[in-house]
Order: structure tokens, then C-alpha cells, then sequence
């Protein structure tokens, strides 16, 4: 499976807290909720559009657990967000929990990076990890990415989780699409080069 990792960004690269003020305010982080003002129809669509299409998905055990805490419970017009996160394959990087109870999910055994190995190779379709920024980083910086997808917006944060590698080294993506929404934000789609 292609490995895409999907994220809400800041222009300064941050992912942190996107979507609540009391999301993940770690390290003193006090800009939750920054993403929600630059969300329209075009981006809401997108993100729909990606749920719909992912095979399944990748959380660390934070998202994971946020997500657990509130998608199982949604009604109405939310609906078309949960119901592809609620039925579909969802596998859970963590060292502390002993069990994934959301419907059809599952811990991934064993060391991280040859585990999302494995796990690429069970067939076609798309993985999709959400969130999840230092899972994201650690699976960047070991070369497992094949895709980005991620939602840039028009703000700088001046601080917070970053999904970027700094390691040091060079990594080429090609730009596969890109669109603006009316709020200014870029939707952008970036496939790994392979050399």
C-alpha cells in the first residue's frame, strides 16, 4: 500500500493542535484551533475526499485516541467524515497502550519501521496516517512516505510540533496537485521521487 501522510499545516510548517483549543496544548502550545478559519467547502470536500479514498489509516496513540474518543459517537451531517474512519482498517503505533477498542482496529506489532513496512506490502489501496506528527516525522526521516497531502494555511504559528525531519538530509518530492481554496489556503499533493 501507498503510505500518505495527511496533514493541516501552518505556512511555518507546524501541525500541531489544529482543530481544538485544548487539542494538544504540549510544550506551552497556545494556538489551538488555529486551522478552523481557514476550513470552507472546498477543504471540507477534500478532506472527504481522502477519508473516502484511504484503504486504511495510521494513527499514533494520541490521535488514535482522540479520534476513538469522538468519531464512534457522531450523528448528522458529520456523518460523511465518520463513517469512513469508523468502517475502515485502522492501525495504531503505541509502546503503552495494550489495546485498540475502536471498531476495527489494531496495534501494529513489533519494531515501528519494519512493522509500517509490513504493512505497506499487505497489498494496493492507500494507507493514510492523519495527524500523528511524530509518527509522521519518524516514518519521513525513515523513508516510508510515499505521499503528502497536506493543507497549508495562511498563518504562521512561531512555534509547535513539525512533522519535518531535521536530519540533515536531502529529499526530493514532485508537486502532483495543488488548489486554492477561498480562505487562501493551498491544498497541495506531493509524491516522493524515487531516485
Amino acid at each position: 500500500m501507498k503510505l500518505v501522510v495527511v496533514e493541516w499545516m501552518s505556512m511555518d510548517g507546524v501541525v500541531q493542535a489544529p482543530g481544538a483549543p485544548d487539542e494538544d496544548p504540549s510544550g506551552g502550545f497556545t494556538h489551538g484551533g488555529w486551522h478552523l478559519r481557514w476550513f470552507d467547502d472546498t477543504s471540507r470536500q477534500w478532506v472527504v475526499d481522502n477519508l473516502n479514498v484511504a484503504s486504511a489509516f495510521l494513527f499514533g496513540r494520541v490521535t488514535y485516541q482522540n479520534f476513538a474518543a469522538h468519531w464512534p459517537h457522531v450523528t448528522g451531517p458529520e456523518r460523511v467524515v465518520a463513517d469512513p474512519l469508523n468502517s475502515k482498517p485502522k492501525y495504531v503505533v503505541s509502546s503503552t497502550l495494550s489495546s485498540a477498542d475502536w471498531a476495527h482496529s489494531a496495534l501494529l506489532p513489533g519494531d515501528l519501521v519494519p512493522a509500517v513496512g509490513a504493512l505497506k506490502e499487505l497489498g494496493d489501496g492507500e494507507v493514510h496516517l492523519i495527524g500523528s506528527a511524530r509518527l509522521a516525522a519518524t516514518l519521513l526521516a525513515h523513508d516510508l512516505v510515499d505521499e503528502l497531502r497536506l493543507m497549508v494555511d495562511p498563518v504562521r504559528l512561531g512555534g509547535g510540533k513539525r512533522i519535518w525531519p531535521e536530519d540533515g538530509l536531502l529529499r526530493s518530492f514532485s508537486l502532483v496537485s495543488s488548489q486554492a481554496t477561498s480562505t487562501g489556503a493551498l491544498l497541495v499533493t506531493y509524491a516522493k521521487v524515487t531516485d
